[in-house]
């Protein structure tokens, strides 16, 4: 899973600067990401990682790393 790819997704679905995205920053709290954006980005990272998440699982992205974590385990 390529970090960087990630955060570029981040930032451009959210709207945050990319110097934000770091693996401990919080979703909504640091990056700004309501639950609309979050849908956004749940939609935009499918799509860049070809992969599917599961919607039961949004509730667990708190932060970045969270993310991260997830579409490392899914492309193992």
């Amino acid at each position: 899973m390529d970090f960087e790819k990630l955060a570029d997704v981040i930032s451009e679905t959210v709207g945050c600067d990319r110097e934000k995205v770091v693996r401990e920053a919080k979703l909504e709290e640091d990056l700004g990401a309501d639950s609309l954006a979050a849908m956004e980005l749940i939609m935009a990272l499918e799509e860049a990682f070809d992969t599917e998440i599961d919607d039961t699982e949004l509730d667990n992205f708190k932060t970045v790393g969270d993310l991260a974590d997830y579409l490392e385990g899914k492309a193992a």
